[in-house]
């Protein structure tokens, strides 16, 4: 079993990781700024906190002197005192000294990142303000009940009408309060799910991550953690700091009222909790594996549903219900018998919560009892330590009442900055950078190596190949033999092992797989894509579907801005003959073209062909039928072993087997 210090540092380093650029930028400064921050904000608001506190006083004894006695009782002397000694000049120094420290650190706090500064800080005031709020009903209700007792009418409805203002003041406090949290969770989520989605599709991170291979275990499911888990890491991240804040408050409140009631039973509630939390952290470490293991399994699962969602007519073409079950099946039961156990220790964790907080209700009764009975304390006493004590008790059980929360919360961390590293420590691509000058205008490859990311098994071995504009060149060969790892390499996709590569700039080089990729969108944006769809007219793209032989969407659908389940909806020859109408609009000097014409008839290939010579396209195509070598200049063999060899394609014979 490891360490647990050693296991809170880690998570608390992908903690820090994960959240301090929000507030500062990571590569620019370190976690001891951070926390000089935090230090910082919380000055700005025990020092604001104190000024308003000052400038009610002072405004409610010059307006409303008859009001200031009757509702706030005691208060200007207790300000008073505040600033008669040494500690308003230390808090003012404080709050002088936070000040300077934020102005210190403006540079950094560019981008915006001012404001969530601003909303925990509001957050924080609004805290202070309810627990002193609170701290004052404390003494409220030891008077309510001391008259009670000593049958005071008068003094009972003086001091309930106080209560009354109290309530009225907390309330809208606490709707602002309610308010401001869950908006400061969404504008956090809004720039976290940005920024991991600026780095998911930079440098065709989403391409080397490869998200549906499942078997790789450092990122699994990258869409739940982009989307879900960036959700739950927010809000939680910021239920936990509110949380932790309003505990610091409140203990730091509360414990001055209960040390000046019993010393003894301050000690013995810090003992106590200090026990309770210690037993139940070790035992809720499990949950922290469980919870991680959960957050993967049912990842897994609602994968396997939209794998069928995305399949769904090739699975009903095999008839395949029985077996896409079964696997479906396979990934829920994962996820059950997980969740078994998960529940397992869930109860016996939710038992020693119960326990610890049951047992906790006796220590006040045990230890100021025989105080009372003693008569070292009046009755109203007895209440206000019970209300103390709860405020410090649950404040010092933040950890015991939440442990739950916790290690889901963990799992999260551990799954979103997982994520995040990976993100961040795949090597950057430097495809663009062998795109030399002097070959802008050609595919060139010298002595270059194919061989699949991650293997040391080369498919083609020191090929050399050169096409020019106008050039064009069919690529055949055995099955296997790496004609389509050859064009993701022309395509930049992949690297070489050895040798150079050279190719067009950006958006002069386009490849067509045989089954085109689809978007989730309108026609108009089928037929633009990549490029924006306001460079065309509905007259062009209109044009462009007759040129291609489909002209039958042109009448079936006559408002181009329609969306369709187009992958479901055209076959795979219609949706070739789209892809080609989308080369024919982005206009490339070059294309890769591979079997992309495989689904159409002899007829609307040579058509298609036909386009792109007129348009003087040079292109690379991979392909089987003999009558493609009619389209290019030179056949490029494979054999499948690493060879390879160039041959005139007027010359070329097919191999019949």
């Amino acid at each position: 079993m490891s360490n647990p210090i050693q296991s809170l540092r880690i998570q608390l380093g992908k903690l820090q990781r994960l959240a301090q650029p929000y507030f500062l930028p990571g590569e620019e400064s370190n976690s001891w700024q951070f926390l000089l921050l935090v230090a910082a904000l919380l000055g700005i608001v025990v020092g604001l906190t104190l000024l308003l506190l000052t400038g009610v006083v002072a405004a409610s004894g010059a307006l409303i002197p008859q009001l200031q006695s009757r509702f706030l009782p005691g208060v200007p002397e207790r300000v008073a005192g505040i600033w008669g000694g040494p500690a308003g000049a230390v808090m003012m120094l404080i709050f002088a000294a936070s000040i300077a420290c934020f102005v210190a650190f403006r540079n950094k706090l560019r981008q915006g990142r001012w404001l969530p500064w601003l909303l925990l800080g509001v957050i924080a005031l609004l805290l202070l303000v309810l627990n002193g709020i609170n701290v004052g009903i404390s003494f409220i209700a030891r008077n309510i009940d001391n008259s009670l007792v000593a049958y005071d009418a008068s003094g009972f409805w003086r001091i309930v009408s106080i209560y009354g203002f109290c309530l009225l003041l907390a309330l809208p406090i606490r709707t602002l309060q309610n308010y401001i949290i869950p908006k400061f969770g969404l504008l956090w989520r809004e720039w976290l799910t940005k920024r991991l989605l600026d780095r998911y599709m930079g440098d065709r991170a989403y391409y080397q991550l490869n998200p549906n291979d499942e078997s790789n275990a450092e990122v699994d499911n990258p869409d739940q953690r982009i989307s879900e888990d960036t959700k739950n890491f927010t809000g939680t991240s910021l239920s936990f700091i509110v949380g932790i804040l309003e505990a610091l408050l409140t203990f730091f409140s509360f414990i001055i009222v209960l040390w000046t009631i019993s010393k003894t039973l301050t000690f013995a509630l810090l003992v106590y909790a200090v026990g309770g939390t210690a037993i139940i952290i070790l035992i809720g470490r499990k949950l922290v594996k469980l919870n991680f293991q959960q957050l993967k399994l049912e990842a897994d699962f609602r994968y396997g549903l939209v794998h069928i969602r995305d399949n769904a007519e090739s699975i009903a073409f095999y008839k395949g219900e029985t077996q896409e079950s079964l696997e479906v099946e396979r990934r829920l039961g994962g996820a059950i018998k997980n969740f078994d156990r998960l529940i397992i220790w869930q109860a016996l964790i939710n038992m020693i919560q119960r326990s610890y907080d049951y047992f906790s209700r006796f220590l006040p009764w045990i230890v100021i009892a025989p105080v009372y009975f003693a008569k070292g304390v009046e009755f109203g006493v007895i209440s206000q330590s019970f209300i103390a004590f709860s405020q410090v008790f649950g404040s010092v059980s933040f950890i015991v009442n939440n442990i739950e929360n916790l290690t889901a919360f963990s799992a999260s961390i551990s799954r979103l900055e997982g994520f995040q590293s990976t993100i961040e420590s795949l090597p950057a691509p430097s495809l663009e950078a062998k795109e030399r000058g002097d070959h802008s205008g050609s595919i060139v490859l010298r002595d270059a190596t194919v061989t699949p990311p991650g293997t040391n098994m080369a498919l083609i071995k020191n090929i050399s190949l050169e096409v020019a504009i106008n050039q064009r060149v069919l690529v055949v060969g055995p099955s296997g033999c790496g004609k389509t790892s050859l064009m993701r390499l022309v395509s930049g996709l992949w690297p070489s092992e050895s040798g150079e590569v050279h190719r067009p700039p950006l958006g002069e080089l386009m490849f067509i797989p045989q089954k085109p990729y689809m978007l989730l969108g309108s026609l108009r944006e089928q037929l633009c894509y990549p490029l924006d769809q306001e460079r065309f007219s509905d007259a062009q793209l209109r044009n462009v579907l007759e040129e291609v032989n489909l002209a039958g969407m042109v009448k079936r659908y006559p408002n181009l801005g329609i969306q369709q389940d187009w992958p479901r909806l055209l076959s795979l020859g219609e949706q070739q003959r789209l892809a080609f109408a989308r080369l024919l609009l982005n206009s490339p000097q070059f294309a890769v073209l591979d079997e992309a014409t495989s689904a159409l008839d002899v007829a609307t290939e040579k058509r298609l062909y036909g386009l792109l010579a007129q348009r003087e396209m040079a292109f690379i195509s991979v392909g089987h039928r003999p009558t493609l070598s009619a389209f290019h200049d030179t056949v490029l063999q494979l054999d499948g072993q690493g060879g390879w060899s160039l041959i005139p394609a007027a010359s070329y014979v097919f191999d019949p087997s």
